[in-house]
Parts: structure tokens; sequence; C-alpha cells
């Protein structure tokens, strides 16, 4: 039996390979001669970089750069075995997790940082970029990434602005100077990775909606959201490009707008990306089962998330899917009008989180064990039905 495994990470927990190779030894204490096919995945948020290394091949890159708060952190992207493409996530530079308490302030907190991990891919060799934009402790609308990336903005003054960009500083720009970008860049091809829908400003936009997760009290999230219309304006007056209600410029604080607008990036739907870059679609011919499966399958799973994605391409190739979830949500069983034909959960309900992470790849087995012996019930009986016809 071919059985493909596409999970995806367990979020502060385990890796999508590990989850994966979990998952490989529940299987084989019921069929030893399967055949397992392992290909972590990711959605464009967490776990994007580690998944792509992991199924493709690469090395992992660090490099210290200008965190959120404008303090030097470490962060590390991935560079795949072809030398050529490199893979960020901005959380690595920009990311919630990077600041705190106080120093919760959209208002100051820049992505400058994510632009010196872009510049340092082009300047290692990479010709393609892949970003993935969730997690950030920003609103800055990637001004601070472009400044990072040779971008100069310019006051009424005609001075350039020469401060870290961040969301409380973005109405004193006037113009923009985009032929100061670094060459380098106009040679890379930036592909934004991300399942988030929501334009740069209005009441579903990147302040309105997240600003108040990064820090923002409703008066910041007010000057936020006019100092993000204030920058679309000026973009698209200087760069003739409309971002204000663009489908998906409000992730990660309108970093998405900022990459369209001064890198010429193009986004794309996160998971979809992943399954076409760890060649998904040609792992399944002649596949019996494909097993996926992310920390919690609820009925927002089926909303870009790494399950609902793997059983849309498996039932392309007529291929079955269970999806296996350290918690199965009462909702869940939404999913089965989205391609998963099978839900698991790896953790008993009530269990205490200390002991599921504790203990989550023995879980997570036991997990696997049990669908197979499901499906070879079902097949067992399948066949006493064709042998009783005959």
């Amino acid at each position: 039996m071919k059985i493909i495994l596409a999970p995806d990470s367990f979020k502060g927990n385990l890796t999508a390979l590990q989850v994966a190779t979990a998952m490989e030894k529940g299987i084989k204490r019921v069929l030893p001669q399967a055949n397992c096919i392992k290909i972590p995945m990711a959605d464009g948020g967490e776990g994007t970089v580690q998944s792509l290394v992991d199924a493709i091949g690469g090395k992992f890159i660090r490099k210290r750069v200008t965190g959120p708060a404008c303090k030097p952190v470490s962060a590390r992207y991935g560079m795949l075995v072809d030398g050529k493409t490199a893979v960020i996530e901005m959380s690595e530079a920009s990311g919630l997790p990077l600041v705190s308490g106080k120093k919760m302030n959209p208002l100051k907190t820049t992505t400058y940082g994510t632009g010196e991990l872009i510049l340092d891919a082009a300047k290692r060799g990479a010709t393609k970029i892949i970003i993935g934009i969730g997690g950030s402790a920003t609103n800055d609308g990637g001004v601070g990434m472009a400044q990072a990336l040779g971008v100069r903005f310019i006051n009424k003054h005609g001075k350039e602005i020469m401060k870290h960009g961040a969301g409380g500083m973005l109405h004193e720009i006037d113009s923009i100077n985009i032929k100061s970008l670094n060459p380098l860049i106009k040679k890379v091809k930036i592909i934004i990775a991300s399942d988030v829908n929501n334009p740069l400003c209005g009441k579903t936009g990147a302040s309105n909606i997240f600003g108040p997760q990064k820090g923002a009290s409703p008066t910041m999230v007010k000057i936020l959201e006019s100092n993000l219309n204030h920058l679309g304006k000026i973009i698209k007056a200087d760069l003739k490009k409309e971002v204000v209600n663009l489908k998906g410029a409000g992730a990660a604080g309108g970093l998405g707008a900022g990459l369209v607008a001064f890198t010429q990036a193009r986004m794309e739907s996160g998971i979809d990306l992943i399954i076409e870059a760890t060649n998904m679609a040609q792992h399944l011919r002649g596949a019996d089962l494909v097993i996926t499966g992310e920390g919690c399958v609820d009925s927002q799973t089926a909303f870009g998330k790494t399950p609902s994605g793997v059983a849309k391409v498996a039932k392309k190739h007529h291929v079955p899917t269970v999806a296996i979830g350290g918690t199965i949500a009462d909702d869940a069983n939404a999913m089965f009008a989205h391609g998963i034909d099978g839900l698991e959960s790896a953790y008993a309900r009530g269990m205490p989180l200390d002991e599921a992470m504790r203990n989550s790849r023995t879980y997570i087995a036991n997990a696997a064990e049990r669908v197979i012996c499901l499906i070879m019930i079902g097949k067992n009986i399948a066949a006493k039905k064709l042998k009783r016809r005959k």
C-alpha cells in the first residue's frame, strides 16, 4: 500500500516532518511493508521554511537583522537545494513573539528586518523568494521592508525620512523614490504565501482586524487606519498601483501591499504554493491513501489550511484523505464537504496540554495505527462481499 503522509506542523510542538514520521511509525505496526511517502506541508504561516527545506532539501541560513522593536534579532531562512530559491517567514524578523509588554506598539514596530532577510537572500544568489507573511508585530505597510531594500520615502520638505518605517510615521510620507531600489531585487521573483484575504484598509483591513492583536488601542487603530490609507494614496499617485482594496494587501499589517507595490511580488495561496513546490500531484500517482493533519481540525480548517488543500488535490487524483488532528473540534465534520473522508484525534478529549505535548509522537502514532486498522476492517469486509458474489 502506498500512503502519502502530508501533515502540517503541530504548532509549538512538532515540525511537519516529525508528525509524518510519527504517523509512519503507527502505520507500520499494522502494515510493515507499507510504502510511506513523507511530504512535510505548511500553509505559508509558521513552519513554512522548515517544511520546504525538509521536503525538498536545502540549508538554513541565520542572519542578525533589525527586529520589530528596532533591536537586533537572530532570524533564520531557508535556501533550497537548487541554490536559487529562498524561503522566508517574515515572523522570523518582524513577528509578534519578538515583542512583548510595552514594546507591543504597532505605531513603532517595523518590517525593516524582513527587508534585510530578502536582500541577504538576493545577495546569496536567490532569483526566487517565497515569503510567508503571517504572525507579524507590524502595521507599517511594508515601508520598513522597502527601506531596507533601498526605496526612499520623502517628506513634504523634500527630505528623506531616515527613521525606520513604522505604523505611526506613514503620514509623513509625501512621495516615494522607487528608482533607488537595490538592483538585485529587480532580478528576483517574489511570491507571497498567504491565506489572508483582507484588504489594506476598511472595516476588514489590516488595522481594524489585526491591530488590536498587536497591542493597538482603539485610538491607535484609527491612527493606523488613517496612515495606511495615506500610504495607499501615495502608492497610487507615485507608483500607479491600487493597493487599498487589494485582496490580501492587509496581510501582516499591510506587508502584502508593500511587497506588491515595491517589489512587484505576486500573491498566492500558501497551501497551493507549497503543494506545487513539493510536487504533490506527482507523488499522488498510484497512491492508495493520504493522511494529513494539524494541531486542531475544526470548521475553519476548510479555509486555506493544510488539510483542506491536501484533500483538494488528492480528490483530483481520486485518492481518499484522512486528517489526524491533535484535537478534533465538534464542528470538524464540516470538513467532509471539503474533501476529507475521515477524521481521527490524537489526543483524548480533556487531556492536559502539557501531557499532550510531552507524548505527542506516541499519540500521533497510535492515531495513525487506528486509522489503518479501520481501513483494513473495511477492506476485509469488501473482500468477503466480493467472494460471496463469486
